[in-house]
């Protein structure tokens, strides 16, 4: 096998990668060099670039935007926010009353508010895990969810990342989607709440969220986290916050009065009792002129006003700057502003929509799994039996009014109680189609697990045709048979077997 010295790999791949930058620069994108059009070519956007600028170092930098500017905080909470108001629904084969008792002790135990703010943290600071908290149980060992018990489940302690120290010498190695990507231990140091001080939290009892997920080389460089998301948004917002604060303070020069004085060079210079007498004159002028006042010059002196009323164009370069913010945080301006988006016809809906689609995404991506661990240890907590099909749903954001409920509430009954009587599904299936079907109408709530099982499994079987039955006999026959008053032949019985 032939030897390689690293000296000479370094060399080749040096090599190859100037050679690599050569090719681009002469033909990998559009240029003219005659007239100095395109990158590579003699001209200013050959020279542009993009910068490092890791503010997500600077974390009291962080929270002075947070705290401090409406549009940081909004960046950081709206997201938040939106993923944790709407709740989520219980899936499984269990009671009415058991799924209210779980959804009760979340609320009790603040897991929504808890997730909140993990979520939060993790946007402002590029990372943040909330603990499991289960009474005593060791919290350097791994969760095992079956081994809960009635009454240990206290709840979720949030940490963010500046809490916590990540063991970057021992990172997962159980196979999965975690391993080599997030640290085995977080050490919890001084600067977090008290009571885990050097302590050492094992990764699966936390639930742990990254503001942006960087690639693997750059998430060294910020020990295993990812950034905040105001690191992306830092020079839009500034832009931003500087057209808006240069606007309201144009407003003050929208009126300026000048005063042209004879020898004002020279009075000032002078000082003494002229200037005081200058000053004197002028405040006088300034109190008494009004609506009916007067302003009493000098012959010698000049007065004039410049008043400026239309600032053509600056509304529209801060709307192309807050185009510019919503994309970025990939939220629409009816959402991020509250105000409804320009055009004809345009309601917003069609925005929200997508961005409601776009939380969605983000709350199965990052909240299912670790949710339904800690709505399984809420479960065992509270003495509730579940198995396999125990799970959880993100409720949509986009509610349905209590009409549109009504009206596919009526539309699923229909369409179900017409397959039934046309003998393809029995009352078992009927029951649990509406059951299922409740999740999205709220009617049909009621039926249990017990009114299944007792429900018939086949559908009932078709009548017989009568055709046969019913020749050679008229409707005024007066003879009927007494248990199911069909007309009898004349032989005085009827042919059904009763």
């Amino acid at each position: 096998m032939p030897k390689h010295s690293i000296k000479r790999l370094a060399k080749q791949t040096a090599a190859k990668d100037a050679a690599d930058r050569k090719r681009w620069m002469a033909s990998d994108s559009f240029q003219n060099f005659s007239a100095g059009l395109g990158i590579g070519t003699s001209n200013q956007m050959t020279a542009s670039t993009y910068g490092f600028n890791p503010i997500t170092r600077i974390r009291t930098l962080l929270e002075w935007i947070h705290r401090g500017s409406w549009l940081g905080g909004i960046a950081v909470d709206l997201v938040a926010d939106d993923m944790t108001k709407a709740g989520v629904d219980i899936l499984g084969d269990l009671e009415p009353e058991d799924m209210q008792e779980i959804n009760q002790a979340a609320t009790e135990l603040k897991i929504w508010e808890s997730t909140n703010q993990t979520i939060k943290w993790a946007r402002l600071y590029g990372g943040a895990i909330a603990v499991v908290l289960i009474d005593g149980q060791d919290v350097s060992k791994p969760l095992r969810v079956e081994s809960v018990g009635a009454g240990q489940f206290k709840g979720l302690l949030v940490l963010d990342r500046w809490m916590v120290e990540p063991s970057l010498n021992d990172m997962v190695t159980d196979l999965g989607p975690d391993l080599g990507r997030i640290p085995k231990f977080y050490r919890v140091n001084t600067t977090a709440p008290p009571g885990f001080y050097g302590q050492n939290i094992h990764y699966s009892r936390c639930l742990r969220l990254e503001g942006i997920r960087l690639p693997y080389w750059q998430a060294m460089m910020e020990n295993m986290w990812g950034i905040s998301v105001l690191e992306r948004l830092y020079d839009r917002m500034v832009a931003f916050d500087s057209a808006t604060t240069g606007a309201a303070q144009l407003a003050y020069k929208a009126y300026i009065r000048t005063y042209k004085v004879k020898d004002l060079r020279q009075i000032v210079a002078a000082g003494g009792d002229g200037l005081l007498g200058l000053q004197k004159y002028i405040n006088f002028m300034r109190q008494t002129q009004g609506i009916e006042g007067l302003t009493l010059l000098d012959a010698e002196d000049e007065f004039e006003a410049h008043e400026t009323s239309a600032f053509s164009g600056l509304s529209d370069v801060i709307l192309q700057l807050g185009q510019q913010l919503g994309g970025s945080l990939q939220i629409p301006l009816v959402r991020l502003f509250g105000e409804s988006p320009a055009g004809l016809n345009s309601t917003g809906e069609s925005d929200l929509r997508t961005y409601y689609d776009g939380i969605n995404q983000q709350q199965n991506a990052n909240l299912l799994w670790p949710l339904t661990k800690i709505y399984c240890c809420i479960a065992r907590s509270r003495g509730i039996a579940i198995d396999e099909s125990f799970g959880i749903k993100f409720r949509p954001l986009w509610q349905l009014t209590e009409t549109e409920k009504a009206t596919i509430a009526q539309v699923k009954t229909d369409t179900i109680m017409k397959v039934q009587e046309s003998g393809v599904i029995g009352d078992q299936i009927v029951l649990q189609e509406l059951r299922q079907s409740s999740e999205i109408t709220g009617v049909w709530t009621n039926i249990s697990k017990e009114d299944i099982e007792k429900a018939d499994r086949e559908p009932p079987a078709p009548e017989p045709e009568l055709e046969e039955e019913n020749e050679g006999h008229t409707e005024d026959s007066a003879l009927l048979c007494p248990v199911c008053f069909h007309p009898v032949g004349p032989e005085g019985y009827c042919k059904r077997d009763h």
